[in-house]
């Protein structure tokens, strides 16, 4: 079975938010194999803000207090590509995914589904597919030792959340049954 790991960076926490970057990997929860398949992309943000994407002030000001490299690297102009684009991209990598994972379905996942209704094409994934990594992790103690010096870079946190997923895994003996997982 192959999971994947999907992050946004945005700039509303709304389901209609606009977006600025998609990251992915995949991978095998079952051991510790790295990540691989990465997807990262920028998304236009002018196509999404004339169509009535949300744009927050209190997310604009987040933005603000961040590191500049991070700001620049969400916010820049440079490489990003349409929304069209960004649905051709996330459809085709997640070809033969069975379960789908990401830091808090309500917001990652609600918001691919709120902008694949409006531009009128169907998700890639069904609902019973969506897995939370943030109800996982708070199964087991918090790791005093685990540190991020790269936070709010969509691939990068997927990197960081797939891994930890794995560890999670093993620290509870969950093992691959012969079991359809979905």
């Amino acid at each position: 079975m192959i999971h994947a790991m999907i992050d946004l960076e945005t700039l509303s926490t709304n389901p209609n938010a606009t977006i600025l970057t998609v990251g992915g990997v995949k991978f095998d929860p079952y051991n510790i194999v790295e990540p691989s398949q990465g997807m990262y992309f920028k998304v236009d943000v002018d196509s999404q803000t004339k169509t009535g994407r949300d744009v927050m002030q209190e997310t604009l000001d987040w933005w603000s207090t961040q590191p500049e490299e991070i700001r620049e690297e969400a916010l820049g102009d440079k490489d990003r590509i349409s929304l069209e684009e960004m649905i051709k991209t996330i459809n085709k990598w997640s070809v033969g995914v069975d379960v789908f994972w990401c830091q808090g379905p309500l917001f990652d996942y609600a918001i691919l589904q709120d902008i694949y209704k409006q531009l009128g094409h169907p998700v890639p994934w069904q609902y019973w597919q969506i897995r939370d990594s943030r109800t996982l992790f708070s199964l087991v103690p918090r790791d005093s030792n685990e540190k991020r010096e790269d936070l709010h870079n969509a691939l990068a946190d997927c990197y960081f959340q797939a891994k930890k997923v794995q560890k999670v895994y093993k620290e509870l003996g969950i093992k691959k049954s012969n079991k359809n997982e979905t």
